[in-house]
């Protein structure tokens, strides 16, 4: 799940739904308003998470949907976790996974990508949601005669609708001489919808791994290496193994992918928990395991010596 702004992205975290505004004053040139122009583009684009599945006061589960098999509905739960009443639209973006892992929107399909949209139906596409409710938005699969063997994608973004006030509570200002203007963030999420048909097989492999400390944080880096004809999702557990044998969790990502057609991405993640150990000895085993609860998969695994 991405928080996600449909004309430009980049790698990272959330933020929140709380309505804020930013006024910029009296603009009494063209150049100054131009300068306004540039900071309201830089000011709302936001930043994708795989990590997380909650954007501001919209939570929403599970955080992607794969069909696969026989089974043509499934469903998607939206709740309002905030103190106000929100209304959420749903629409329908095609996005690039980039190697470093940050993504982009865009129109047509890149070489060996599929789009999942044209055999997708959502019901509703809008929801309103007063605090503390939820509702059930169904994904239905479609013209299933058409699809061919391979793995098909495209990403549901729900947005967030401030509400409008009657023209009446509108506060009046005149001033004939200036430009006001006024920024409202508008937040939102993706989930990923892949359609799977027929065989299709994935291996991964982490290569290209470093250890390094950055303004005294220690952070460890990876290339995922994917093969196959379908997207690979899991999590990251690095562990600390002392000289003696003791091995203490020092960090967790959970959510990773590599989408089809991409055959690498880049990977870095700050370490926890690690203040009482000594980070200039014994060893870190990197392990790569597939998405589940109950018995996950290795994927790959790599250890790092530290001297």
């Amino acid at each position: 799940m991405h928080c996600f702004n449909p004309k430009t992205n980049n790698q990272n975290y959330n933020s929140s739904f709380a309505a804020k505004s930013f006024n910029a004053g009296s603009l009494n040139n063209n150049s100054g308003f131009r300068k306004w122009v540039c900071f309201i583009a830089c000011f709302i684009s936001f930043f994708p998470s795989e990590l997380l599945y909650a954007q501001g006061n919209l939570l929403i589960t599970p955080r992607r949907v794969v069909f696969e098999g026989p089974k043509k509905i499934q469903e998607l739960n939206l709740a309002n976790i905030g103190k106000d009443t929100a209304r959420y639209l749903l629409s329908v973006v095609e996005i690039r996974m980039k190697e470093d892992g940050s993504f982009e929107t865009i129109t047509e399909p890149d070489s060996g990508q599929k789009f999942a949209s044209p055999y997708l139906r959502f019901f509703p596409r809008s929801v309103v949601l007063g605090p503390n409710e939820s509702q059930l938005v169904k994904v239905q699969l479609t013209k299933t005669n058409l699809l061919e063997t391979g793995e098909y994608r495209s990403h549901v973004y729900f947005r967030a609708v401030r509400e409008e006030k009657p023209l009446g509570e509108i506060e009046a200002r005149v001033d004939s001489g200036s430009i006001s203007v006024s920024l409202i963030p508008v937040f939102g999420i993706t989930i990923p919808i892949i359609i799977r048909v027929g065989d299709l097989k994935s291996s991964t492999e982490i290569s290209d791994v470093t250890f390094e400390m950055k303004d005294t944080l220690p952070v460890v880096s990876m290339t995922f290496n994917r093969t196959g004809n379908m997207s690979v999702y899991g999590n990251i557990r690095v562990e600390y193994m002392s000289p003696e044998g003791k091995v203490s969790k020092v960090g967790q990502a959970n959510g990773v992918a590599v989408y089809t057609p991409n055959s690498r991405r880049r990977f870095s993640m700050p370490l926890q928990d690690y203040y009482a150990l000594d980070l200039k000895k014994g060893k870190l085993k990197i392990r790569f395991l597939s998405h589940s609860d109950s018995n996950p998969e290795l994927l790959d695994e790599t250890e790092i010596i530290l001297n």
